[in-house]
């Protein structure tokens, strides 16, 4: 594990740095957005920008890096993301925001295709997952971190766009000087989307639904604050302390996935976050100390349904059909990231600021009864048959999927096709595996 991360840590450490930047970014856009006086239902658009950017990011980018490589792609995307930082601090408009978050997302996805892709090459079978829980925790330590960076100037001001500016721009630095040598690019291809739906239904809705939860709680999160009067270090904790939730919980959550069964885990994890929520819309705002450790619970609980939902569905998968499926899953994800923003905004329309948490209570309970419904419709899988739980990063594209050591890669065209051809006939011979 040491070997691989004495080797990776010039990527570790420019993730790190992207991490930060685009936490504090997010963050400081929603305050900005609100001391403007852009509407809710507009401050929702431009947020929901990002996702669609990263989403477009995730599946155009592979295609560039396989042409001109890695560290010219990642230092073209990261100068892109940097200017991109400045230009919303001189124009002050939805129209420039928007297409601005647009431009970031885009580089983001990409820059992550990149760091993943190289992660992946970097790894062996026996460092595979240590890496991925390195990688994890750097993404949410570095989002976390992100958030306290608001305290350091006036978000009226010019200086933390700037500072977003260069921490972006010095994280090429230790990439692009790195001596390990450049991988060669090989990208999973996704599942289409109704072949997974019919390998899990649960895993495809539960995956779009927990997308619209992560979308909604990052990308409303800074403007909710704002609305209920959190002052500008309150909003920092606040957003801070979801993330570090979700990075303390997610691996006793993940241990009892393994030892019960998984539906009824996530089911109860699910119902837990709706609670949580359905609290925090009456929760008074005097008792600080206390909403930080209920947004932490939330957070805790809120972010391991993704890995949930992917470890759900390798349930029913051979090893070289996970990587595939997990990759399919992801862009699932970040279309439901799409609509989340946009729904809080709605919702925090229609009831003021606690609509808010309405929506992402809302959110749960219907992922919930989904889960139920399934459980009534197919058996479980024997406790003893289901596959390790494997910590995802949140912000992760189709790359990363490779990196879960309990998938197997088919790399090779010929043999990736053999695999479909012999998934269909599985199907076509064991119904009961299909479909839950």
């Amino acid at each position: 594990m040491f070997a691989a991360i004495s080797t990776a840590w010039p990527l570790l450490l420019g993730i790190g740095l992207l991490m930060i930047g685009n936490g504090l970014q997010g963050t400081l856009l929603g305050v900005r957005a609100t001391l403007e006086g852009f509407p809710t239902a507009t401050t929702g658009l431009i947020m929901s920008c990002y996702y669609a950017g990263f989403l477009s990011g995730s599946l155009i980018t592979p295609r560039v890096v396989a042409r001109v490589g890695h560290v010219r792609v990642f230092a073209a995307l990261a100068s892109l993301a940097s200017a991109s930082a400045i230009v919303h601090a001189v124009f002050l408009d939805p129209y420039s925001w928007g297409a601005m978050r647009l431009v970031t997302g885009f580089c983001f996805a990409g820059l992550y295709v990149v760091a993943e892709s190289w992660l992946n090459d970097i790894a062996t079978n026996d460092t595979r997952g240590q890496l991925l829980s390195v990688y994890m925790v750097i993404t949410l330590g570095g989002m976390a971190g992100g958030q306290l960076l608001l305290n350091f100037a006036d978000p009226e001001s010019f200086k933390l766009f700037a500072m977003i500016s260069v921490l972006i721009s010095v994280a090429l630095v230790p990439t692009c000087l790195t001596a390990s040598r450049t991988p060669s690019f090989d990208a999973p291809t996704p599942v289409p989307l109704m072949k997974l739906y019919r390998l899990s239904p649960l895993g495809v809705v539960g995956s779009l639904i927990t997308g619209t939860a992560n979308g909604a709680l990052f990308g409303m999160g800074a403007v909710y604050a704002g609305s209920v009067g959190m002052s500008f270090a309150e909003i920092s904790y606040f957003m801070g302390a979801s993330a570090i939730g979700g990075m303390l919980l997610q691996w006793p959550i993940g241990r009892i996935s393994d030892r019960y069964d998984r539906r009824t885990v996530l089911t109860v994890v699910t119902f837990l976050a709706a609670l949580v929520a359905a609290a925090l819309i009456w929760m008074p705002m005097q008792d600080f100390s206390i909403l930080l450790v209920m947004i932490a619970l939330f957070g805790g609980l809120n972010y391991p349904l993704y890995s949930l939902f992917i470890a759900h569905t390798n349930d029913f998968l051979e090893p070289d059909q996970r990587v595939a499926a997990s990759s399919g899953l992801m862009l699932v994800i970040g279309i439901g990231a799409i609509i989340g923003p946009f729904a809080a905004a709605t919702s925090m329309n229609l009831f003021g600021s606690e609509g808010y948490f309405i929506c992402l209570c809302a959110i749960h309970v219907l992922i919930g009864v989904f889960a139920l419904y399934r459980m009534s419709m197919r058996s479980a899988v024997p406790v003893d048959e289901q596959v390790a739980y494997v910590a995802m990063p949140l912000r992760a594209t189709p790359a990363a999927a490779a990196l879960n050591p309990e998938a197997e890669w088919v790399e090779d065209d010929e043999e990736a096709a053999a695999g479909e051809e012999e998934t269909g006939e599985e199907e076509a011979e064991a119904p009961a595996n299909a479909g839950s």
